[in-house]
């Protein structure tokens, strides 16, 4: 049996620090960084702006897909967020809506 899975794009502000995650649950995950719960990365450095996010039907095609952005240079990260949401929108209602348990 196949879990879903989410890849996402965390960024402080627009062209600012970045964050690559993958979860099972995107909704309860964001909530964590939110309130400071789980990546002392995403404290410190403010990343809570949801600005790029990959669904998969299969976790363990998401966990690839983080890594393979994990690799990726920053510019092309950065061009990822530009082509599928050029304006940095916070995207997180958007994901509470759509992904919702």
């Amino acid at each position: 049996m196949s879990k879903e899975g989410f890849v996402y794009i965390l960024a402080s502000k627009p062209n600012g620090t970045l964050y690559v995650g993958v979860t099972n649950d995107i909704v309860r995950r964001v909530h964590q960084h939110r309130n400071g719960e789980g990546s002392d990365f995403v404290e410190e450095y403010d990343v809570t702006r949801l600005v790029h996010l990959e669904p998969f039907e299969d976790i363990e095609a998401a966990i690839r897909r983080e890594k393979q952005l994990k690799a990726w240079k920053r510019d092309w990260k950065l061009d990822l967020i530009r082509e599928h949401n050029p304006k940095w929108r916070d995207r997180y209602e958007e994901a509470c809506r759509a992904y919702a348990r």
